[in-house]
């Protein structure tokens, strides 16, 4: 490959970083002055990759000039994008790599050397979609709860078996107690599912021990039946540069993405550029946080850009989202992600970027930024992006990154203008601004009987008082104004106390709904803490716990000190499992069931949890409320739900002074220390080792280092496609594509989904037959999406959709009608046929053809049928794209007419001729064999896809390259 400013229309910006004349990095903004200056961050990288990639045929000057009058082009054209990196999961993975593995045979056939065919960027493959969960000993935990807990009446083990037994922790840990090993395994699910990143850890004890059979066990299935495929991939990882497999085990694909993967600023042959991904999982936005610029796109795409290829895009708005005002101090990280998305999703974004930028952005955490980034889907953005800032650099610093390259980073993105100070006046322009003022997110609790009735902290009191005064329905209570101030003394413990309306009697710490973001875990430690060492304590009759949704929790709240006083508040680790929000609390002491009985009372849980129906805590607490762990926490202290925290104090300490609930609130800055410190080093540590160390499954697997893969004929997961069947080393002359039969004459609207195989295999289908002939039960059928490595299954699944109308049949139903046969048959079946009479085949479509998400076999798999062309009114931009990088000519009706108006019924032969010189937008004539003729669109845009259309699309293009 040549040096990445070979023959670059922009070479003259090259410089080298200062400090460091090794280092070289394309100065973008001496290219645009003023106007680059006011370019959002986001663009300002689509620049830089569009300067560096500039070659004068894929990426050209135009593109540049384009980009860099974002302000006047937005929304107006379509421009190329190379981004530095793809990342795949193993699903959408397993056709790109098999054909860069066809590819291999085709360059070896027409002489070349196979050694050569690489993927053009660094391809990060994760196997994180192949685990089912064929063994669980959740039964337990999952099963409804008879009310009291009663195991015995429990669901049995399934499918092991196995009663678990007490053992000492000694017997198989180094941890020096005893522990029950049956607790930990009948919660081993959450296990495999939170602690993917640290070992296991005994509960109670806090010392490493062995992973949990389930898990174990699911692994083994895992790669016992889908042993073929991590054969390959591994393989491919052994003979292509630039692919790395991610084995499986090791975490979800956005996960390692986010926490692996990701460069920030990439150095190839010692060129500095901003690090940018596109990949096939929607969560690759979650990079945004990191001030990545990247988001997920369909597997065709991915294969074009590992391929050599650009995406393309239209320019796109950009929103900037102003964060104003300082966080109100008692907002947990929860309550500010939620509602910067509400705000987003009610302004309305889709479609669009969004770019965060003011003051109030420094407030915001890593894993804030990225838990909204995250949640793009949620409101319709392509990204959400936040620029590196010095948050950014401090968490990269936290994380391990090497300090030299860090260093090198803050210059390359100072120099560039990549960096983001908030005290520079120079602010870019957008294309529009919205303002969301921190301090107007207020933390809010939900209850007393429903989790959608919220209610505002300082609201809470007032709320309160309103649901006593109420007719009881979900937002009342009906007690009559006389007795609400009633008080019963209890005697407990030795003490006389006093139950009133409000009073809380069960306080519980679940973190099950709060495992994504450790930082409101830590902020009730901390809370609890300094409310320890003010003095403060919780009644001894409340009933609390603390359950952890994972032993990582446990770890990490006690490498950061703050578990002890927790315990000292009676928030001492229960077990891991749902137990307080389904009702599994340990019964209130006689005392207070007695005093609730006597005096009518309403009195209140409150929990960390999702669920707060009346009664399902305890049939005597009538008022439930959901709140963050740290207000759990103040409301026990308290004791009381009605307290205004803002004017009155949560107890008195020793002393006898008033101690408020914001005497003892953890800052953010606090939380924010404590969690990089003890939560996210250790996390990346272990996931960096867990990476690179592998599994010893992984590791014992076996799997070839041949040049050329050795295809298993017998296999019906993994084939050789056909793409390549009938290339030569030159392209030929475009064909005529003479005496066509229409395959399918459809309606509007018809989407990918219509077209591509997804979802399972059903037993009647042409994929299934292909199955049965070949031994195979329908048990062991499978998916689609497992099949996308055997392009036979995938071929027969095309438009085998059960919702397919065809006009020639009058019905929904995957079928179509062999017009020299007369039968009516599966549309593979059809296709079939008319390939072993060399019949060429097109499509007859309505409005909108290839609507829907991205799909790359929606494309293959006409090809592969024998259509060699698609006449539609109109066509789902991406999708036409795909139909062109895959050999199949979009054709497309003059303005106004359609098939209808010209009279034709589908059952024509057709006939085109391409004259010698193509260009975009050219009228072509076609021939029936009723006489008819008429004119028709070739929708090519540019040179570009003309040139790959005249190859026989993309594959066929990049393969020649090679050879």
């Amino acid at each position: 490959m040549d040096s990445p400013s070979a023959g670059n229309t922009f070479e003259y910006l090259i410089e080298t970083l200062s400090d460091n004349s090794h280092k070289k990095f394309f100065n973008v903004p001496k290219l645009g002055g003023t106007k680059y200056d006011v370019l959002p961050y986001s663009i300002r990288v689509l620049l830089e990759a569009a300067v560096r990639n500039c070659d004068g045929f894929l990426m050209k000057k135009e593109d540049v000039m384009n980009i860099l009058d974002w302000k006047t082009k937005q929304s107006n054209v379509e421009v190329p994008f190379f981004p530095a990196r793809v990342l795949l999961q193993d699903f959408t993975g397993i056709p790109a790599m098999v054909d860069f593995a066809a590819m291999r045979e085709a360059v070896k056939t027409l002489g070349g050397d196979p050694k050569k065919v690489h993927p053009a960027c660094p391809t990060d493959l994760t196997v994180d979609h192949s685990l089912q969960i064929d063994f669980s000993k959740c039964a337990i935990q999952n099963a409804p709860n008879p009310g009291g807990g009663d195991l015995q009446k429990a669901g049995k083990l399934s499918p092991l078996k196995v009663q678990p037994k007490k053992l000492p922790c000694r017997g198989q840990t180094t941890c020096r107690g005893s522990c029950d090993s049956g607790e930990l395994s009948r919660n081993s699910g959450m296990f495999s599912s939170q602690i993917e990143n640290t070992p296991i850890l005994c509960p109670f004890h806090l010392q490493p021990v062995p992973e949990p059979e389930t898990v174990l066990k699911n692994q083994e299935v895992e790669f016992g039946r889908n042993r073929e495929r991590l054969q390959f991939f591994k393989w491919s990882s052994r003979v292509f540069k630039n692919v790395a497999v991610i084995p499986p085990g090791t975490g979800m694909a956005h996960q390692v993405n986010l926490e692996y993967l990701s460069r920030v600023v990439f150095e190839e042959k010692n060129l500095l550029f901003p690090d940018s991904v596109v990949g096939t999982d929607s969560h690759i936005t979650m990079v945004n946080g990191l001030g990545i610029l990247g988001w997920g796109v369909g597997g065709i795409e991915t294969e074009a850009v590992m391929l050599g290829l650009p995406i393309s895009l239209t320019l796109p708005e950009v929103v900037g989202c102003e964060l104003t005002g300082p966080s109100n101090p008692f907002v947990t990280s929860i309550d500010i992600v939620l509602g910067i998305t509400k705000h987003l999703r009610q302004v309305g974004v889709a479609g669009k970027f969004v770019e965060f930028f003011g003051n109030g952005v420094s407030q915001l955490s890593i894993v804030d930024r990225t838990t909204i980034a995250n949640m793009c889907p949620e409101y319709g953005a392509i990204l959400s992006f936040f620029p590196v800032d010095n948050v950014t650099l401090r968490h990269l610093e936290h994380t391990g990154f090497d300090k030299t390259k860090l260093e090198s980073m803050k210059k390359y993105l100072k120099a560039v203008k990549l960096f983001q100070n908030y005290e520079n006046s120079s602010k870019p322009e957008y294309s529009q601004v919205i303002q969301i003022n921190l301090n107007s997110i207020v933390p809010s609790v939900s209850g007393p009987k429903r989790p959608q009735d919220r209610v505002a902290v300082t609201d809470m009191k007032n709320d309160f008082q309103a649901c006593l005064n109420e007719k009881v329905g979900f937002k009342g209570f009906q007690v009559a104004v006389e007795k609400q101030n009633d008080t019963v003394s209890i005697h407990y413990e030795g003490s006389e106390y006093k139950l009133s309306h409000g009073s809380v009697v069960i306080a519980a710490v679940i973190s099950c709904t709060n495992n994504c973001n450790p930082s409101v875990m830590l902020a009730a430690g901390l809370l609890a803490k300094k409310a320890v060492e003010a003095g403060l304590r919780v009644k001894p009759y409340i009933r609390t716990s603390l359950s952890p949704g994972s032993g990582m929790v446990t770890h990490y709240l006690s490498s950061s000190g703050v578990l002890p006083y927790l315990s000292k508040l009676g928030f001492e680790v229960v077990g891991y499992g749902c137990s307080t929000c389904v009702g599994n609390t340990a019964p209130l002491s006689e005392a207070v069931l007695n005093a609730v009985k006597q005096g009518d009372l309403i009195t209140c849980g409150v929990l960390s949890g999702n669920k707060n129906f009346e009664g399902r805590l305890c049939d005597c607490v009538r008022a439930n409320y959901l709140a963050s762990p740290p207000l759990v926490v103040a409301y026990a202290i308290a004791g009381t739900v009605n307290i205004d925290f803002q004017t009155e104090p949560l107890g008195i300490d020793p002393t006898g002074k008033e101690i408020y609930l914001h005497d003892i609130w953890p800052s953010r800055e606090e939380v924010h220390q404590i969690e990089e410190e003890n939560v996210i080093l250790s996390m990346f540590k272990a996931l960096k080792e867990k990476v690179e160390m592998g599994n010893k499954r992984w590791n014992s697997l076996e799997a070839p280092d041949s040049v050329l893969f050795p295809w298993d004929l017998k296999s019906t997961y993994i084939r050789c496609p056909s793409f390549f069947d009938k290339l030569t080393k030159e392209p030929t002359a475009l064909q005529p594509i003479e005496n066509a039969h229409v395959l399918l004459y459809l309606g509007d609207s018809v989407t990918t989904d219509h077209i591509s195989p997804a979802g399972s295999i059903a037993r009647s289908s042409a994929a299934a037959k292909y199955l049965t002939n070949r031994g195979l039960t329908p048990r062991e059928f499978n998916s689609y999406g497992a099949r996308r490595g055997n392009d036979a299954v995938m071929t027969r699944g095309t438009f085998a959709n059960i919702k397919l109308f065809n006009k020639f049949i009058g019905k929904p139903a995957p079928k179509t009608i062999h017009f020299p046969s007369g039968q009516t048959l599966d549309v593979f079946e059809a296709a079939e046929l008319y390939q072993k009479e060399g019949i060429p085949l097109m499509i007859l479509a309505g409005k909108k053809y290839g609507s829907g998400n991205s799909r790359d076999w929606a494309a293959k798999g006409p090809f592969l049928l024998g259509v060699k062309a698609v006449l539609a009114e109109s066509y789902e931009k991406i999708h036409k794209d795909h139909l062109i990088g895959i050999g199949i000519a979009p054709l497309q009706f003059l303005p106004g007419e359609n098939a209808d108006s010209l009279g034709l019924s589908g059952r024509e032969v057709f006939s085109l001729i391409f004259p010698e010189e193509l260009s975009p937008g050219i009228t072509l004539n076609i021939k029936t064999s009723t006489g008819k003729a008429f004119s028709v669109i070739a929708s090519f845009e540019n040179d570009v896809e003309i040139t790959l259309y005249k190859h026989g699309g993309l594959l066929n293009f990049v393969a020649r390259k090679f050879s």
